[in-house]
């Protein structure tokens, strides 16, 4: 976006990136930037908050994510470009509001690498005690910003090897469990259906309040989107990514953290409630999977780390190529890498110093706030593109246009609602700013914001 009309010609003199990623290349992408380990990290919580039903706030977090999933495929089908959903509301509703969706959702994308530079450092600490938190702390951060900074064909490749690693220790996980299970319950134990409907402990509005905690586990599916320019066919395969990558979480996740109840059923018996499934794992394989969890969140949280590092540099590089941001700096492309190289360095030294000065608690908590915003959004502008305004050359279709966006926007509004107050103050202090700098780039809103032509990036 530019601010003025008079921009507008500058457009095509910025550089674009090149398409060399394939759909698989997008899917371990975007399983990476979950991660398959993601259920792990709410698992304690959830179970609590739930009262025993952690995997039915899973499935239903699964529900409102496939959905935006659809909604994102459906907007990068018609602006197949880099901003997410900076560009695919501000296309679909109005400019203005999408730039303060991109502005959300920037939140989430900045604070998301701090998380996993923070958790990431945390668990490497607890591996290897004789390093000091600060030096986690910086290998973390000095290690994914290098790996993004040789390009996006290597992080492709590091994504590859850091899948490896994880499936192993969590297939190792699911046959031990089962075993555990058949050992001391016997084989009718691993069919109950006592962790999704326990009379005793059931309750709607506990479930509910859970479910935004556990939602969690999803953030990160629409990184993928960011890669719009950088993926081959993005008219199909962004949307394949996106459902796939929601559908693959869902279901992987139920059934580990499934196991995981069945294993340790009384949920109020946790040795420490943040890092629950740790406990499960030492449970069913003893000290050696529990070591091995523990460095598989530490490997997790690289990739995570890398994925959503990539991802803020990427929306950053639309935001500034549109000129709502400084071009000069945040539209940069290193000439050989062809990366924006100087937004993954910002992010690197952000993620360091967050991970430093913030508190654990309360970067957990308002990762939600910009995301779930930025989802509202693209669901919105999926029903206003097609039903409403109706994109070019499509018949409108009540299921899809209508049904499918707003049963979306509804399920991420009320995730969004049960977000703790912490959340909400620091979301609303970031969203009032992003408010002021949107003004004051359109001159108190008298300028238009001029999107760029979408056959540009083609």
């Amino acid at each position: 976006m530019s601010v003025s009309a008079g921009h507008s010609e500058n457009i095509e003199s910025v550089g674009h990136l090149k398409r060399v990623l394939s759909v698989w290349d997008l899917i371990l992408y975007g399983i990476v930037a979950v991660t398959p380990s993601a259920p792990a990290t709410v698992f304690g919580l959830a179970e609590l908050r739930s009262h025993g039903h952690a995997v039915v706030t899973i499935l239903a977090a699964m529900v409102a994510m496939v959905l935006t999933a659809i909604s994102y495929g459906r907007m990068a089908a018609l602006y197949p470009s880099a901003g997410s959903a900076y560009t695919y509301v501000g296309r679909g509703l109005h400019p203005y509001i999408g730039f303060v969706s991109g502005w959300a959702m920037l939140l989430d994308y900045v604070v998301s690498p701090i998380f996993c530079v923070m958790y990431g450092s945390l668990n490497l600490h607890r591996v290897a005690p004789w390093l000091p938190y600060p030096v986690c702390a910086l290998l973390f951060a000095g290690g994914i910003t290098f790996l993004n900074l040789r390009g996006i064909r290597s992080t492709a490749r590091a994504n590859q090897l850091l899948l490896t690693f994880m499936f192993l220790v969590l297939i190792t996980f699911i046959v031990l469990a089962v075993r555990y299970i058949a050992e001391h319950f016997g084989f009718g134990a691993l069919f109950s259906i006592k962790p999704f409907y326990n009379p005793q402990t059931f309750s709607v509005r506990d479930i509910a309040g859970a479910t935004s905690f556990a939602a969690l586990t999803y953030l990160g599916f629409d990184a993928v989107t960011t890669l719009a320019e950088d993926v081959k066919d993005p008219r199909r395969n962004v949307m394949v990514a996106a459902v796939s990558v929601c559908a693959f979480t869902g279901i992987f996740g139920g059934l580990l953290v499934y196991l995981g109840q069945l294993v340790w059923p009384d949920y109020t018996t946790y040795t420490n409630i943040e890092t629950a499934f740790v406990d499960v794992t030492g449970r069913v394989g003893g000290i050696w999977l529990f070591n091995a969890m523990a460095l598989l969140l530490v490997v997790a949280n690289i990739g995570a780390g890398m994925t959503t590092q990539v991802g803020a540099a990427r929306l950053l590089f639309g935001m500034g190529r549109d000129d709502v941001i400084p071009r000069r700096f945040f539209a940069h492309l290193h000439p050989v890498r062809n990366t924006p190289n100087r937004n993954i360095w910002l992010i690197g030294i952000l993620a360091f110093v967050g991970a430093l000065v913030l508190g654990y608690e309360l970067t957990a908590e308002i990762l939600n706030f910009g995301a779930f915003l930025g989802f509202m959004g693209v669901n919105l502008a999926v029903f206003w593109q097609f039903w409403i305004r109706r994109a070019e050359g499509r018949e409108r279709e009540f299921f899809g246009d209508i049904v499918l966006p707003l049963l979306g926007f509804i399920f991420c509004t009320v995730i969004w609602v049960g977000l703790g107050a912490p959340a909400k103050i620091a979301g609303g202090i970031w969203f009032v700013i992003g408010v002021f700098v949107l003004a004051t780039h359109t001159r108190g809103f008298r300028e238009p914001i001029v999107l760029p032509d979408p056959a540009n990036y083609e």
